[in-house]
């Protein structure tokens, strides 16, 4: 009976979307947290993306804690039986794990920063699917957020890189003879550079693309005729949080590589 009503009541959020994206106005950040907006403004901050994203961690945040609640009670939790929430917590985790272990398999491995990698792609995942709910406008369609995740994988892979090789790690920079370093040098800095923006404006691209056909539509006709679409930045919002994940993983995996 549950999932029946949350199925209906997605259902109607997926119709009603439209509706609210032609109409324009309203918007969740504004009705919950309206009285944040004016100081991030005096601080010359745009609220809207902060705030939509300070809602969807507060979710996330009250679900993962319901979700761990089993978890917590007891160093081995024997199988229930039913597919309950902390179940399904249980696969994704192990999931994300397996994925990330398939891939990271030199330096720390994939233990250590699974929290960091699955925080990353379960957090970019619902920011995109945001854009779906009525009255939300997806933070990863702002260049500013997604190039601060981006940043954030930047630093921690050359950390992780000298951690793991110390100055050995340099020498990747320095090419494999001491006459082609002038050359080497600069090509592999600017290489290295280019990743967060690879990152942050394929995420920022494709998440600004679909928002955009999804107001197009609806402002031809806001009932019904964007519904197709809106199917397709389902798909759009999982394959983007995959591959950011993705290639988090494989920049991990190089820096701590033997190879240096």
């Amino acid at each position: 009976m549950l999932c029946k009503r949350l199925g209906l009541v997605g259902f109607f959020l997926m119709l009603a979307s439209p509706v609210f994206a032609a109409a324009g106005g309203f918007t969740w950040s504004h009705l919950l947290l309206g009285w944040l907006e004016a100081p991030l403004v005096e601080w010359g901050i745009d609220p809207l993306p902060i705030l939509d994203m300070l809602i969807v961690a507060v979710v996330l945040i009250v679900v993962a804690f319901i979700a761990g609640k089993p978890f917590r009670s007891t160093e081995m939790r024997e199988p229930t039986g039913q597919a309950d929430l902390a179940h399904f917590a249980e696969v994704t985790v192990d999931g994300i794990l397996s994925f990330l272990s398939g891939i990271i398999k030199h330096g720390v491995g994939a233990r250590p920063v699974l929290p960091l990698l699955g925080t990353y792609g379960i957090f970019i995942l619902f920011l995109n699917l945001s854009g779906l709910i009525p009255g939300f406008n997806p933070p990863t369609d702002q260049f500013n957020v997604t190039i601060a995740f981006a940043v954030i994988i930047f630093v921690l892979t050359h950390y992780l890189g000298i951690k793991q090789n110390g100055s050995h790690y340099i020498k990747q920079f320095l090419g494999p003879m001491p006459v082609l370093v002038p050359l080497m040098l600069p090509i592999e800095i600017i290489s290295h550079l280019v990743r967060p923006l690879s990152l942050s404006i394929r995420l920022f691209g494709n998440m600004t693309g679909d928002h955009k056909v999804v107001l197009i539509f609806s402002a031809i006709l806001a009932v019904g005729l964007p519904i197709p679409f809106m199917g397709m930045g389902i798909l759009v919002s999982v394959l983007q949080a995959f591959v950011f994940v993705l290639l988090s993983a494989i920049y991990f995996e190089m820096a701590m590589s033997e190879a240096h």
